[in-house]
């Protein structure tokens, strides 16, 4: 059974291109936390990020490689501009059925 989230993320009108030229460079810190982004998509009326990150087969890891993450001095140098482009977030964990 994998574990992962489901992140829909309202992005701050406006921002979208700055936002889809942000992510990119936070998919290596997050592989090397040991998560792993799984697909993106943008809806219709692009205002939302629609994404999948996964974390392997252990509940417990998420909350380990989250904290790798969130600990990194790329997240940490970094946070207030990623987050200046979020207007909200939903985050709903998932599993393989």
């Amino acid at each position: 059974m994998a574990i992962a989230h489901l992140r829909t993320y309202t992005i701050n009108a406006g921002m979208l291109d700055s936002w889809l030229e942000t992510f990119p460079k936070l998919i290596p810190v997050m592989a090397e936390a040991g998560i792993k982004v799984e697909s993106t998509w943008v809806n219709e009326a692009k205002s939302q990020f629609i994404w999948i990150r996964s974390y392997g087969d252990d509940v417990a890891n998420i909350e380990k490689c989250e904290a790798a993450f969130y600990g990194s001095d790329y997240w940490l140098a970094n946070v207030d501009h990623v987050r200046s482009h979020l207007a909200h977030r939903e985050i709903v964990q998932i599993e393989t059925a």
